[in-house]
Order: C-alpha cells, then sequence, then structure tokens
C-alpha cells in the first residue's frame, strides 16, 4: 500500500507556503517512516506524487544539505544524523514538554499506567512524550515521535473536539473520503467524544485489542497538544473511564497552571 500526501498540507486553513521548492522538499522528509528507512527516487516519486526527474533533483540537494544519505549499493536514500539532531533540539527546546513531563512520569509511575502526550501533524498525532508503565506486558510500545491515526483514537478526537471549527471540518472531510463505508460508525464515535469533551472534558477509545485510552485537550497560545492515559486491561471501558479521568483532567490543570505562571 503506497503512502501518499495527505491532502491536507497546514494545519492552520488558508496557509500556504511560500516557497514551492522548500514545501516539496519537505515532502521528501515526510515519506521516510518506521518500516521504510530506505526509499529510491521511484518510492519517493509514488509517495508524494512529484515528478521523478523533480525527485531525483531535490533528494541530490537534500544529500548535500545533509538531510539524506545516499545508499549507493541499492540506490536509494536514508534519513541522515542532522534529522535526528532537529528532533533533539524540539524537544529540549519544548516548554510545554518540559513542565509536562515529569508530572507525567510522576502519574506514570504512581498509577501503573501509560501516560502520553501529543500533538497533531496533518491528519495524525505524533507523540512528543510516552511514559509507559503498563500494568500488563503487551507487545505494543509507544515511543516519542510515534504517529497513530486522528480518527482512531482518543488523542485524535480530543484533538478534533478543541480544533478550530474550519479545521476540524477539513479534517472530517478527509477522513469521509478515506474511510468510505466505515466512515458512517466511525462518524458517530467522533461525534460521540466530541461531545465528551466538551462536557466532561474528556474521551475515551478503545482502538487496540484490550487497552483502553482517556484523553483530554491542553489549549495553549501557541498549539493544541492532548493527554492521554492508557492502560492494558481486560476490564470493561466504563470501568477504567470511572478509574482513570480524575487523574488525567488534575495532569491537565496542573500541567496549565504552571504555564500561566511563565
Amino acid at each position: 500500500m503506497t503512502n501518499r500526501r495527505s491532502p491536507i498540507l497546514h494545519d492552520k486553513p488558508g496557509q500556504s507556503p511560500s516557497n514551492r521548492s522548500l514545501e516539496r522538499g519537505v515532502e521528501i522528509l515526510r515519506a521516510f517512516r518506521p518500516g521504510s528507512e530506505l526509499l529510491g527516487n521511484s518510492d519517493l516519486a509514488e509517495r508524494t506524487g512529484l515528478s521523478k526527474a523533480t525527485v531525483t533533483r531535490l533528494t541530490q540537494t537534500l544529500v548535500g544539505c545533509g538531510m539524506l544519505q545516499a545508499d549507493h549499493p541499492s540506490r536509494a536514500f536514508r534519513l541522515a544524523p542532522a534529522v535526528l539532531s532537529l528532533a533533539h533540539a524540539m524537544r529540549t527546546g519544548s516548554t510545554v514538554l518540559s513542565i509536562a513531563a515529569p508530572l507525567m512520569r510522576t502519574l506514570a509511575e504512581t498509577r501503573r499506567i501509560n501516560v502520553g502526550l501529543a500533538c497533531p501533524d496533518r491528519d495524525e498525532m505524533v507523540y512528543l512524550e510516552s511514559i509507559r508503565y503498563n500494568r500488563r506486558i503487551v507487545l505494543r510500545h509507544v515511543v516519542s515521535g510515534q504517529r497513530v491515526p486522528m480518527e482512531l483514537t482518543s488523542l485524535g478526537r480530543a484533538y478534533l473536539a478543541a480544533a478550530p471549527s474550519a479545521r476540524r471540518k477539513a479534517l472530517l472531510d478527509s477522513f469521509r473520503l478515506k474511510r468510505g463505508a466505515q466512515w458512517p460508525a466511525l462518524e458517530q464515535q467522533i461525534q460521540a467524544a466530541i461531545k465528551s469533551v466538551k462536557s466532561q472534558g474528556f474521551c475515551a477509545a478503545s482502538w487496540q485489542p484490550e487497552v483502553v485510552a482517556l484523553a483530554t485537550p491542553l489549549v495553549t497560545p501557541d498549539a493544541i497538544y492532548v493527554l492521554n492515559c492508557s492502560v492494558s486491561t481486560t476490564e470493561p471501558l466504563p470501568t477504567i473511564v470511572q478509574e482513570l479521568h480524575p487523574a488525567l483532567l488534575q495532569l491537565g490543570r496542573q500541567i496549565e497552571s504552571l504555564l500561566e505562571k511563565l
């Protein structure tokens, strides 16, 4: 299955890049995902929708800038170490993350649960931090930088509840096209989650087998983040919701209070 770029290019409706070449270069970098670490020009052209000639020029430039490394035997490319340094700079420079991470770790250790902080990127959610204290041993491990579907997860649905109406509508239209026959049932779940966030401050979902997750939006002047907590369990979803939602909401209030003091 190919991974063509999302039709939603920007988190702010109406925003367009002033430099087309720069945008295309970013699309090349975005094409690399876990499981797709080594990509040739043909692969990149298919994933980005750009012509092979354009991709060839861009990969040469990105190699020269130190953002890609050429793997000559396979005639393909991989991300260069400089990309990792950018991610490190982002994490160390994030005020929200520096405030939230210690509080998240305390909650995770105290309750023996998983606690995460994520933000939106196009139609996905990206973990900025994930502190894992599973009560049960599971195969799924979530790390910083990992992406999850917005429409299926409590993280994404909490974001949709807090997103500006124009942005939310654009995303829902995208999901409608992507999900096809699955959309009517999925839309009901999303609308119920949005209603839950607006009335109770959080929503819950169980999109992975035996994993229950709760999420609450964290709205700052600069961006919308989402906090979540999850457990691997066979207990019913309402039981876990009743048990965990007070701690999640309290965590959100603690972080907001500290941010307001800056």
